[in-house]
């Protein structure tokens, strides 16, 4: 989310911000020890960057669907860290068949209570509770659709 955050409101490319994100630059930049195992650090850095560049890529299919849930606001006019913490979690709804969607909501509310304000975990929560819904309703829609179709 803050890789996210930062090539938005820096109006950064977000390569350099990915980068600049790097456990391993950031240590060797500072001539600090890695404290943390290397490999982990790195599956780590390399699971959130595949989040991010996910995200960049499917922007515009992302921005319809929040735009769509999103009744009386306009993403533009959303706070920015709500905004990227919808956009990740709605990439993670879309492409991360492994995380339980129940999970990735906990976790975006979770940033929101963070690094939001006093009123984006409820707006979070809900948006992407609605969301949800919609999208469970388009793939009953689709699996009745293929059964008929098959039949």
């Amino acid at each position: 989310m803050q890789m996210l955050y930062q090539a938005e409101v820096g109006d950064s490319e977000v390569t350099e911000v990915v980068r600049s994100f790097d456990p391993f630059e950031a240590f060797a930049a500072r001539d600090e020890p890695v404290r943390v195992p290397a490999e982990r650090l790195r599956k780590a850095f390399d699971f959130a960057r595949g989040l991010v560049s996910g995200t960049v890529a499917r922007l515009d299919e992302i921005d319809r669907l929040i735009s769509a849930q999103a009744n009386n606001w306009r993403l533009e006019r959303m706070p920015a860290v709500d905004r990227n913490i919808l956009r990740l979690a709605v990439y993670e709804l879309l492409e991360e068949d492994d995380v339980p969607p129940l999970v990735v909501l906990d976790e975006a509310i979770e940033l929101a209570k963070q690094y939001g304000s006093d009123q984006s975990s409820s707006f979070v929560n809900g948006l992407l509770d609605g969301l949800l819904k919609s999208l469970r309703e388009d793939e009953a829609t689709s699996l009745r659709g293929a059964r008929e179709n098959t039949n």
